[in-house]
Parts: C-alpha cells; structure tokens; sequence
C-alpha cells in the first residue's frame, strides 16, 4: 500500500491532469460558487424576510467578513512559524 506522501503525490497529479483538460474554469466552479453564496445569504437570512437586494448586500458583507477571517488566520500562523510574537 502506497505511504500517505505518495498518495497524496498522486492526487495531485490528477487534480492538475484534470484542470489542464478543462476548457472553462468558470463554468466548472460555478456551482461550488453558487452553493457559498447560497450558504452565505441563509445564514443572514435564515427565514427568508428580507428583499432580495438587502440579503444579496449582507450576504456580501458575510462573504468579505468570512475571507477576512481567514487571511487573519492565516497571517497569523505565518508570524508563528516564524517565531513573532501573536
């Protein structure tokens, strides 16, 4: 059975296989696209009472908040491996 370093090799191998035959990036991660955004408007508004444009705008905010959340992580744990302060 193959270590987990070649398993994972091999998967990579595939994944890059796999988009360098894909003709339009956009349209194949459109769904995954849709379903965040979706994810991101129930959560603002989990009983659907709010115009389509108001939870479009907070689901807008949620998104940005969300990806600012993890450029923070993520900056942060950098500073870690480097030994800086928290």
């Amino acid at each position: 059975m193959p270590d987990t370093h070649e398993r994972s090799l091999r998967a990579q191998i595939a994944a890059h296989e796999s988009w360098a035959k894909t003709e339009n990036r956009s349209a194949r991660t459109a769904p995954a696209r849709k379903a965040l955004l979706d994810k991101f408007e129930r959560q603002v508004d989990p009983h659907g009472t709010l115009t389509p444009a108001e939870r479009a705008t907070r689901a807008e905010h949620a998104r940005k908040a969300y990806f600012k959340r993890l450029a923070l992580k993520s900056a942060q744990a950098r500073r870690n491996r480097k030994g800086g302060a928290a």
